[in-house]
């Protein structure tokens, strides 16, 4: 009998998360039985986790052994894939600390996990506990595939990257895949017609290609029809999962720039300097840009995933559902051998060359037997190289304050972040990063704490 892939959640307490990867993966007749190993520090959640997971085996018919764990390096012994999804410090203290203390100083967020100074303290936060995540694997499974989730990505990447070469790792988000279905329904056209290209880093990657495939076997180039559609107002269409977030941001810099960029208008919003500024209430308006959207999205997946957990706790079965992610796709294609093409965030290493080698950059990869293989895409356009220059600068300054261990990086990343810059003057940017490092001081590495 042939022998059954490992699978390791770490932080499989986000139980709905979970249930998606899981239930993704154990619909693939090649990993149907695999053996799950679900690990969290949390007991309760790891519990209600094991409950959810049991149900979806047998709902599907799966003989997947599931086992649960609270010690890291014991759920990784022999894993063939390491799935990561957690939340270093929680929503609350870290994710309202984030907010709460850069607005003292006059500075507004919206998501604040993957860029900006909520973007630098996340990533110090986060990337000692990757770190750790890949020191045990050196030692109990040195082959297996890291599959990452968390934010923020690009920098986790890097870092990954940067201190432990030999995992093998890739990050993961669906923005490419989750605008590509947006734009889709803007325009009106099944997603299945639709071919793309993109490339650039993980939140600010732009389609280099959107196309349209019409019945001769030939493509249309569907820029054109979403500028006419924007200008005629048009699109975007109300949202149709957030009525908070109407994503007119990205619909604009289509118009400047002549690309889409992958990640929403939410987060586009807090990586440049020119939607969030003081004294420019008409541009929150004109925009719809939704400040503090993520605490408040926080408060209502916390609420929402209690009682799904809840539902799913009493139910006898579970329905399932494919989910949009990539993570069983992966699976799939290593375990097997089935070619699959998906959108990941690894070191650059020349596949964008207008960008640093060392950077993370987002681009298609080709999967099979052999794992992740990059491809190559070559320059990008001037004008999206230099605007994901100014994102790469904070990525780089805060991977090497955590390489080195150098507190005074943290203050250079602020700086260089395009809307911290453009709202704070440095005495304030210096005196904004204490007061984070003296409030996340239960969270982040002793170097970088404040005396």
């Amino acid at each position: 009998m042939a022998r059954q892939p490992k699978i390791t959640f770490i932080g499989a307490g986000s139980t709905v998360f979970m249930k998606n990867i899981i239930g993704d993966a154990l619909q693939r007749p090649a990993l149907k039985d695999a053996k799950i190993a679900l690990m969290d520090i949390n007991p309760e959640r790891l519990a209600e986790s094991e409950i959810v997971a049991g149900k979806l085996a047998k709902t599907l018919g799966s003989k997947a052994e599931i086992t649960t764990h609270t010690n890291q390096r014991d759920a990784l012994d022999g894993a063939d894939f390491v799935v990561v999804a957690f939340q270093i410090g929680g929503y609350e203290p870290a994710t309202v600390t984030d907010f709460e203390v850069p607005k003292k100083y006059g500075l507004r967020q919206t998501i604040a996990d993957t860029l900006g100074i909520g973007g630098i303290m996340r990533g110090l936060r986060t990337v000692p506990h990757l770190w750790s995540i890949c020191e045990d694997m050196m030692q109990v499974c040195p082959e297996a595939i890291m599959l990452q989730y968390v934010n923020p990505m690009a920098i986790n990447t890097w870092a990954i990257a940067e201190k432990y070469p030999k995992i093998k790792q890739v990050g993961l988000c669906h923005s490419v895949q989750g605008t590509a279905g947006e734009l889709a329904r803007d325009l009106d056209i099944p997603y299945e017609e639709i071919r793309y290209r993109s490339a650039g880093i993980n939140h600010m990657a732009f389609f280099l290609k959107f196309e349209h495939r019409q019945k001769d076997g030939s493509y249309r180039d569907l820029y054109p029809d979403l500028v006419r559609g924007y200008r005629e107002g048009r699109f975007p269409k109300p949202s149709g999962w957030n009525p908070r977030c109407p994503n007119k941001v990205r619909y604009e810099m289509l118009t400047r720039l002549g690309y889409f960029v992958t990640e929403s208008s939410e987060h586009f919003a807090e990586y440049t300097p020119y939607f969030i500024k003081e004294g420019r209430e008409d541009l929150i308006e004109k925009f719809g840009i939704p400040l503090d959207e993520y605490p408040i999205r926080c408060v209502e997946q916390i609420a929402k995933w209690k009682d799904q957990a809840a539902e799913y706790k009493k139910a006898d079965e579970i329905k399932v559902e494919q989910s949009k992610e990539y993570a069983s796709s992966i699976m799939n294609s290593v375990w097997t051998g089935e070619p699959s093409v998906i959108y990941g965030n690894v070191r650059n290493n020349g596949c964008i060359t207008s960008l640093p080698a060392n950077c993370a950059a987002e681009v298609p990869c080709l999967v099979d037997a052999s794992g992740i293989q990059p491809t190559y895409v070559g320059d990008l356009p001037p004008q999206l190289t230099a605007l994901i220059r100014t994102n790469v600068n904070v990525q780089e300054l805060t991977v090497a304050a955590l390489v080195n261990e150098n507190r005074e990086h943290l203050y250079h990343a602020a700086m260089m972040d395009p809307h911290t810059a453009a709202e704070l003057d440095l005495d304030q940017i210096w005196s904004l990063v204490d007061d984070l490092l003296t409030a996340h001081h239960d969270w982040i590495p002793e170097w970088a704490r404040t005396a």
